[in-house]
C-alpha cells in the first residue's frame, strides 16, 4: 500500500469515529481538508465510502431523533412532521391572497407615475 493510499484509508477510520465530521477526520490522519477533498472528487471509491459513512451518521441521527419522539419531545415530533410529512400537509407555507386580479400590463402604469423608465422583455 503507497502513501496516499495509507492516507486515505487513516481519513476512512477517522471519518468513521467522527460520524462523518471532515474536519475532526482530516486532524486526526494529519491530512489537509484540500486534500480530502481533492480525492473526494477523484478517486471514486474514496467518494462511495465517505457517502457510506455520511449516511451511517444521518442513520444514527435519526434513531435519536426517533428516540425523542418516543420519549414525548414535542420539538422533535414536529421537526419530524415538517420534514417527513410533508406529503401529508405537515408543511409551513405563507399564503398570499389576491384580492384584485389584474394584468401584468398595470405595472407599467404604476412604473409611469413614479417617472421610471422600464425595461420590457418581448419573446
Amino acid at each position: 500500500m503507497n502513501k496516499t493510499e495509507h492516507h486515505k484509508k487513516a481519513v476512512i477510520k477517522a471519518l468513521e469515529k467522527s460520524l462523518g465530521i471532515v474536519s475532526t477526520a482530516c486532524k486526526s490522519a494529519d491530512v489537509g481538508r484540500t486534500q480530502f477533498y481533492h480525492w473526494y472528487k477523484t478517486d471514486i471509491e474514496f467518494k462511495k465510502q465517505v457517502q457510506e459513512i455520511e449516511n451511517i451518521a444521518l442513520d444514527f441521527a435519526e434513531s435519536h431523533l426517533h428516540k425523542l419522539i418516543q420519549d414525548g419531545n414535542p420539538s422533535a415530533t414536529i421537526f419530524y412532521l415538517k420534514t417527513k410529512g410533508k406529503k401529508r400537509g405537515y408543511i409551513e407555507r405563507q399564503e398570499v391572497e389576491v384580492l384584485e386580479k389584474k394584468p401584468l400590463t398595470w405595472m407599467d402604469e404604476v412604473v409611469k407615475k413614479e417617472g421610471r423608465t422600464r425595461t420590457t422583455l418581448v419573446d
